[in-house]
């Protein structure tokens, strides 16, 4: 299992790849359980109103959670590529530049020491 965190504005979001042979977790929308690399992760997006509160940078955004979003690849490679996209993706929609996310990745057992 691997820990794919991006970080900006001084927040975070993580994301976790089940790899080959481990148990990713079914819930309704997950991927087929064939697929070797599962990919599971929040999305969320800017909302005028309601929301979280969450401290971005400078400044202060409402911030909208959706369901986990899980999606199977084929290859280690194309899922961590699929990953990175993820959290791109996510810091962009609360108005971070994607070149100003860091995304690191780590085994799970590592990040828990």
């Amino acid at each position: 299992m691997l820990l794919v965190r991006g970080h900006a504005g001084g927040t975070a979001l993580t994301g976790t790849l089940y790899e080959r042979g481990e148990d990713a977790p079914s819930f309704s929308g997950a991927p087929d359980e064939s697929a070797p690399y599962i990919w599971v992760c929040d999305s969320f997006y800017e909302v005028e109103s309601g929301g979280q509160p969450q401290r971005i940078g400078d400044e202060t955004v409402n911030v909208a959670f959706e369901s986990p979003v899980a999606h199977g690849f084929e290859t280690r490679e194309r899922a961590i590529e699929g990953a990175k996209e993820h959290l791109r993706t996510q810091f962009a929609r609360v108005g971070v530049a994607e070149s100003d996310v860091e995304i690191e990745v780590q085994k799970a057992d590592s990040a828990a020491r």
